[in-house]
């Protein structure tokens, strides 16, 4: 097989930032996918309808016009919970066409997650609302506590968190993002259509022990944290099967070289220019290309309600020399996931 095309994408979890890094990312994502779920987790974070509206258009301006004859980026924007987040303007911003969902942080479980949520149970009232309306949830599900190791917070919150409110609200649509562990996979794929989940490019590609060959490489550092080999097959299989409500989202996550490489370094990994073509290596591994085209352009529109994009992607097996790093207009250099490898597939 020489190409390889396909319906354009969407991106169902991406971090764009926001000024020169915003101006910088976006082209990267733009060029690949029609539309995006957008991380609301800002400084400040997006908890009201006015600042959605402000960064839907700031995300706006920036699209670079007449990139492969495409404009029509669709950033589709998400509410950053908190304690004390109003549902009246939640049901506002969702029915006006405002927010497509609303994203849960536990509270310090992530980059700017300090306002997040610091028990679920406070917000009962409000994830009630969603329901009743509609609107889903996504949520970083981690359990944050010293008490549980950081590799087992994935696992801990499902059973902690997440099955107890199911049984709360039965009709709640949720969508489990970036998971890492074979427990998740497993459990979003036996349950019902209420549930849907993404896999990252990067929890495809790498374990737990990538980020420690010859030192530590802090490039590699993401949360939630990459895991076991054993997890990190669990998640191919997933991914590859056609299962429905399993998606593309690349929690693509932009932090300059020396947020990463600091004392205490940033998490998340820069994925955007190379997603698809990396998506594709990965069910050629592993013998699923028919599954592919579902995977990447059709669950998560249909799990959202949204209509399946008309335009098509096409990718061409060529070498690709991936970039090391991309500079912002102010200076600030990202370093690109597999900089500076090949990739074998590159858009067409």
């Amino acid at each position: 097989m020489e190409s390889f095309s396909l319906r354009r994408p969407d991106d169902w979890h991406l971090h764009l930032r926001d000024g020169a890094m915003l101006q910088a990312a976006l082209p990267y994502s733009a060029m690949q996918v029609g539309r995006a779920i957008i991380m609301p987790n800002l400084t400040p974070p997006i908890t009201t309808i006015d600042l959605a509206v402000a960064y839907r258009k700031r995300i706006e301006n920036a699209i670079p016009k007449g990139q492969n004859k495409r404009s029509d980026f669709t950033p589709l924007m998400t509410a950053y919970l908190t304690d004390t987040i109003d549902p009246d303007m939640l049901e506002e911003g969702f029915t006006s066409g405002v927010f497509t969902a609303a994203k849960l942080y536990p509270a310090n479980a992530t980059t700017n997650s300090e306002n997040g949520v610091s028990d679920i149970r406070k917000i009962d009232h409000v994830i009630a609302r969603m329901e009743k309306i509609g609107m889903p949830l996504l949520m970083h599900g981690e359990v944050v506590s010293d008490k549980i190791d950081i590799f087992d917070r994935e696992a801990v919150f499902i059973d902690m968190i997440l099955k107890p409110l199911m049984a709360r609200h039965p009709n709640l649509k949720m969508v489990l993002e970036h998971i890492t562990t074979a427990q998740a996979a497993a459990f979003v794929s036996g349950n019902d259509e209420r549930l849907g989940a993404t896999i990252t490019p990067h929890h495809l590609i790498i374990n737990r022990s990538d980020m420690f060959k010859g030192g530590i490489r802090p490039h590699l550092f993401c949360l939630p944290i990459a895991k076991r080999e054993t997890h990190r097959q669990a998640l191919r299989k997933a991914a590859t099967s056609g299962h429905p409500r399993i998606f593309y989202g690349t929690d693509s996550a932009p932090h300059p070289i020396h947020a990463k490489e600091s004392a205490c370094g940033c998490a998340g990994i820069f994925n955007a220019a190379t997603a698809t073509a990396l998506y594709l290596e990965v069910f050629e591994e592993e013998n699923a290309l028919e599954h592919f085209e579902a995977f990447a352009a059709f669950n998560g529109a249909d799990f959202y309600g949204l209509p399946r994009n008309n335009d098509t992607l096409t990718l061409k097996r060529e070498a690709m020399p991936i970039p090391h790093s991309f500079v912002s207009r102010d200076g600030e250099e990202v370093i690109f996931f597999r900089g500076g490898e090949k990739s074998r597939w590159q858009l067409s």
